[in-house]
């Protein structure tokens, strides 16, 4: 039994999942932070978990999120920037799943 392995179909398939992992984090943190600089940062509700070392209390997550509506005030961006930079970050979102669903579609049919 001879087993050989084709290393340069080895290395596209490295570099491409290097660069496939690198659009889809890179689309998706420009995403997040135009979405901030829109003034509509994503604040999440804690969770309780019964074992977890550190809970966030009530007072702690009110305070989170009067500093998001704060920082939200402050914004030197007029209405219009904060529109644009809403229109892109939904657009990096877009172009962040596409690149999912074409790195998908290439396992699929290949």
């Amino acid at each position: 039994m001879n087993l050989e392995i084709d290393w340069l179909a080895f290395i596209q398939v490295f570099f491409a999942a290097l660069a496939g992992a690198s659009l889809v984090v890179g689309f998706y943190a420009t995403g997040l932070r135009l979405l901030v600089r829109a003034g509509r940062a994503p604040v999440v509700a804690p969770a309780e978990f019964p074992d977890a070392i550190t809970i966030i209390t009530d007072k702690e997550a009110r305070r989170a999120e009067k500093a998001a509506a704060k920082a939200a005030r402050k914004s030197p961006l007029t209405e219009a920037q904060k529109r644009l930079a809403l229109v892109g970050a939904y657009g990096s979102f877009t172009l962040c799943a596409l690149a999912v669903l074409a790195g998908l579609a290439l396992i699929v049919i290949r």
